[in-house]
């Protein structure tokens, strides 16, 4: 006697998981085929009477890795007969402290990569003992210099794509 049984698709089928910028501490940063690391050292003019480092400098942190990496590993002339790049967005989490002489180690890589904007995503690790002390993102969007939004060359995409971490990950 042959008895079929029904079995649930979602039991047979790989899963998939969807991320967002927001959980940027959760996201699969090792399904990125790069990712770009550039190393800060914090200073006495960085912090506080209470030698804290101001929440202000983990901003510019991202603006100088930020520019580190499009200098180094996407354009040296940062496009800019092309056109500009406008940050549309820009968020920091703080996680730990940080104190003058340390040195920061930066982790950058993308999201959600299109025509003409793109998320950089930053982590940022103490350099001696691998704690996380802060992170965020940025939305980029290029513009031609009317400020009116352009898409971006695209040999300069496929170079940002290689830093791309995957918002939706199959899970087996």
């Amino acid at each position: 006697m042959n008895q079929h049984i029904q079995i649930p698709a979602t039991a047979w089928q790989t899963a998939k998981q969807s991320h967002c910028i927001e959980d940027w501490q959760g996201l699969p940063y090792a399904e990125a085929e790069n990712t770009y690391t550039h190393y800060l050292e914090t200073w006495l003019k960085d912090s506080n009477a209470y030698t804290n480092t101001y929440f202000s400098r983990y901003f510019e942190w991202q603006g100088v890795c930020r520019e580190s990496w499009f200098f180094k590993c996407i354009a040296e002339d940062m496009l800019q007969d092309q056109g500009v790049f406008i940050t549309k967005l820009a968020h920091n989490d703080y996680v730990n402290e940080t104190f003058p002489f340390q040195r920061i180690r930066c982790e950058l890589n993308t999201a959600q990569v299109k025509q003409a904007s793109f998320y950089i995503l930053f982590r940022f690790f103490n350099a001696d003992n691998g704690e996380l002390v802060s992170g965020g993102y940025q939305q980029i969007v290029f513009a031609n210099h009317q400020r009116r939004i352009s898409r971006l060359p695209a040999a300069v995409l496929d170079k940002i794509h290689t830093y791309e971490v995957p918002l939706d990950v199959t899970v087996a």
